[in-house]
């Protein structure tokens, strides 16, 4: 018929309750958290349920306190957490965050070993770059040896 239109979804993360975002930028920089209500087009609250003690709330490495974070700040991870309710509590969101393994789904992710490795070449000291740049040549030399031999070999046969 005239004037239907098909609609596909695309394939991009959305902005959703449940979804877990990565800040990227501010003081909560490489830490996760949970989308648990959308304030605007630009902003959402996040909060994230690990556990902290109640004297410092900073004392966990991935403490991120309940508050309105601008989208600009935060990468959306291809992880969610499945019927997060609007303005969910910590209790609640702390027991999906648990079931649903989050912690463990991020350190398997491929985003994750990245900036883990990242970071790693990030500390080295000005040698153990030096070292690195010479493996890497050693290790290319050996490829192209391999290489001549199997164009070698292949030449041979024809």
């Amino acid at each position: 018929m005239p004037g239907e239109a098909t609609i596909i979804s695309s394939q991009w993360r959305e902005v959703e309750l449940g979804r877990v975002v990565l800040f990227n930028r501010g003081e909560f920089s490489g830490k996760l958290a949970t989308i648990v209500e959308i304030v605007d087009h630009k902003r959402a609250l996040v909060d994230n349920p690990i556990p902290t003690s109640s004297e410092n709330p900073d004392s966990s490495p991935s403490a991120v306190p309940r508050h309105s974070a601008p989208l600009s700040h935060v990468t959306l991870t291809h992880l969610k957490i499945p019927n997060v309710p609007r303005g969910v509590g910590i209790g609640p969101l702390r027991k999906r965050w648990t079931e649903n393994k989050i912690d463990e789904k991020w350190a398997e992710s491929s985003q994750a070993k990245k900036r883990a490795q990242s970071d790693r070449r990030r500390q080295l000291s000005d040698f153990e770059r030096f070292k690195v740049m010479r493996l890497r040549k050693m290790q290319r030399a050996e490829e192209r040896k391999v290489e001549a031999k199997l164009r070698k070999e292949a030449k041979s046969a024809a």
